[in-house]
């Protein structure tokens, strides 16, 4: 009885006492002082039995512990007593030091009242979970002083029944040695950098040789006082294209600041007052040169897909991206249009057939795309299939109108039908995306060995790597503009229906929010190019036309809009509510004078999607890249399919608070 009383109070021991006293409190506060008194005898004479019972026990286990330390011969001078390590033994339960050595007692710099007292007294924030768990090692080196020590440990019970504890004995080695040499490694591994200036032709066009020399003089400089503080080696590698090698300690320092010359460089500007902007590639990690120039190589690659104005830092695992504020520059060329036209054209040939699909979730642009690349496909002599979950669309009304024309027999089909029909001469288009986790059939991207890429969006972390063919330009609106260019080089005006047409000029007029959004002379070139072959801009329009029920949803939707953030307003809507609808009010919300960024949260299938809105002076991709979404600059999303979307309107507002500090930062 006296043990099962015992151990029902050390439970939570200061909990219990606290809230004996607070019962005793409340007892005088009622005027029961008699009561309130033989309250406090009854806490204080279990306190007192408590700690005589805890002390007792404590030296059983401390006698325990010192009959194990002292039970080997002291001859062999093997006993813990003479163990040449810092050796502790500690309660598991309750993390009481019961018993240490000297080289311990002298380690931690406590002579006295280091029995009994706790672990986390004598190293602040130690956990000793892992050893719980059967682990030999802790997993992380432990500060004392100024050393640094690996912590070894085994758990054993002492003596049996209901006096038993769980001990820990814990042994101490020195690896402060180790430590500073492997943190010497550390700082001092080699990091390999590609700078490019990625905005050269344009900014050299039209100026004189002494014009042209100044502007190189000034991005030279303004590149190497960036470096010098790495005191690594930069070289010119050709006119635009700079090498640079430093050590890793340097690379904190940069993505402390964010990259500053991403910033800095754009003081530098032509006579037409275009600034300069640089691509980073870094490559990082523990490899060999060869491997770390691959990197950097990797890094450029990704930062021009992205638009430029960038650094990327990319190791074996992961790319981290950082800066990518400034529009991208349409730099595209007619030349590359055309050679990419017919490389794709003879890929067709080659094939037994084309699988055509977009993202998930498909819209008027990848279906457009894909209904373009049709008219391609047919023209080589291949059958054509796209594969589209009619579930899961914003483009119901556009694929019904293709399923009406006889060509498009048999063409949309779902992922089974896809993965049986697909064989090894098979070829596989991507439009409208670069993320293998993002396609309408993963599954079937896997099984295709020839892939092509056809995408106008941001590159992001994940990406299809190796396509046969990658046409992949963030300079145009979409990816029906893309499309459309590709089809003047290899298809005659009458091998495109006009519904195929209309299709991709409902593609460009989504992306571009009317015209409105991210538009150049391509765009209009390509829309005309449209018009031309039989877009009808009546039938397109009716596309973007919903019911009733549909404009009385978006509108609910502007009307919870609130400008959380100055210039960025916000709307939660907790009910499902389709995709499209969500988009359409992010793109009427931005319309507001004074909002610069419009942000989207709705519920979808038991989780959340955000849907992000601007006009570029905000970057929404920065911003929910941060949370594991993408998109580009003006247009992007993320989905969270296990939150609701109170908990997604919580990340997305951390996202955003980061963001605005980041641009602040660089501001100052």
């Amino acid at each position: 009885m006296d043990k099962r009383f015992s151990r029902m109070i050390e439970s939570g021991t200061k909990l219990t006492f606290v809230a004996m006293l607070l019962f005793v409190a409340a007892t005088c506060l009622k005027g029961h002082w008699g009561l309130a008194a033989a309250e406090l005898l009854l806490v204080v004479l279990l306190f007192v039995y408590y700690r005589r019972r805890s002390k007792r026990r404590s030296a059983e286990i401390r006698k325990y512990v010192e009959n194990l330390a002292f039970s080997v011969d002291d001859a062999s001078k093997q006993s813990l007593v003479n163990f040449p390590l810092p050796t502790m033994i500690l309660r598991v339960d309750s993390g009481e030091i019961v018993w240490c050595n000297e080289s311990f007692a002298a380690l931690s710099g406590r002579t006295d009242n280091l029995f009994e007292s706790h672990i986390t007294d004598v190293l602040h924030g130690f956990d000793t979970r892992w050893i719980m768990e059967g682990k030999s090692l802790c997993p992380y080196d432990v500060q004392m002083g100024e050393r640094r020590y690996q912590v070894y440990g085994n758990m054993v019970r002492s003596g049996k029944g209901h006096g038993s504890a769980l001990l820990a004995t814990l042994f101490w080695v020195d690896v402060t040695d180790y430590c500073q040499l492997r943190d010497y490694v550390e700082r001092t591994r080699p990091v390999v950098g590609i700078i490019l200036i990625d905005s050269y032709e344009e900014l050299m066009k039209g100026a004189s040789e002494a014009r042209k020399s100044t502007l190189t003089a000034d991005i030279d400089r303004h590149i190497n006082d960036w470096a010098k503080s790495a005191q690594g080696i930069v070289r010119k590698l050709e006119r635009d294209r700079y090498l640079f090698i430093f050590e890793q300690h340097s690379l904190v320092d940069f993505t402390a600041d964010k990259f500053s010359i991403l910033e800095s460089i754009h003081e530098v500007q032509n006579n037409e007052g275009l600034s300069a902007t640089l691509s980073i590639g870094i490559g990082k990690g523990e490899c060999s040169l060869r491997e770390l120039y691959q990197f950097a190589a990797l890094g450029i690659d990704m930062a021009l897909s992205r638009g430029g104005d960038q650094a990327v830092v990319k190791s074996k695992t992961a790319f981290e991206f950082y800066g990518g504020r400034s529009k991208e520059l349409e730099k595209r060329t007619k030349v590359k249009s055309r050679v990419m036209a017919n490389a794709l054209m003879q890929l067709m040939r080659d094939s037994s057939q084309v699988f055509l699909m977009g993202h998930k979730y498909s819209d008027l642009d990848s279906i457009g795309a894909c209904a373009g690349l049709v008219a391609a496909v047919r023209k080589a002599g291949r059958p054509a299939y796209i594969i589209v979950n009619d579930k899961a669309t914003s483009a119901k009304e556009l694929i019904d109108r293709l399923k009406k024309q006889p060509q498009y027999e048999g063409v949309f089909i779902n992922e089974e039908e896809a993965i049986i029909k697909a064989d090894a001469s098979s070829l596989c288009v991507v439009c409208d995306t670069t993320r293998p986790d993002m396609v309408e059939s993963p599954s079937l991207l896997d099984a295709v060995q020839r892939v092509a890429v056809v995408d106008h969006h941001r590159r992001a972390a994940q990406y299809i790597e190796n396509p046969a063919i990658s046409l992949h330009e963030t300079y145009a609106s979409s990816a029906c503009e893309l499309v459309a260019e590709l089809l003047q080089y290899v298809v005659n005006h009458s091998d495109i229906l006009k519904v195929e047409a209309d299709a991709m000029l409902a593609g460009i007029f989504l992306d571009t929010k009317g015209f409105t959004v991210k538009t150049g002379v391509r765009t209009f070139e390509a829309s005309a190019f449209l018009r031309q072959v039989g877009a009808d801009t009546v039938e397109v329009r009716k596309m973007f036309s919903g019911g009733l029920e549909t404009s009385v949803k978006k509108y609910q939707i502007i009307s919870c809009a609130k400008e959380q953030f100055p210039g960025i307003s916000l709307s939660v809507v907790d009910e499902e509510t389709p995709r499209a609808t969500a988009s359409q009010a992010a793109d009427e919300l931005i319309n507001a004078s004074d909002i610069k960024a419009a942000f989207v949260v709705y519920g979808e299938k038991g989780g959340s999607v955000i849907s992000a809105r601007s006009y570029g002076e905000i970057n929404v991709q920065v911003v929910l890249e941060k949370i594991g979404g993408g998109g580009g600059l003006t247009s992007a999303g993320a989905q969270f399919p296990d939150k609701s979307t109170d908990e997604a309107c919580e990340i997305l507002t951390h996202a955003i608070e980061e963001y605005l500090r980041d641009q602040e930062k660089k501001a100052q």
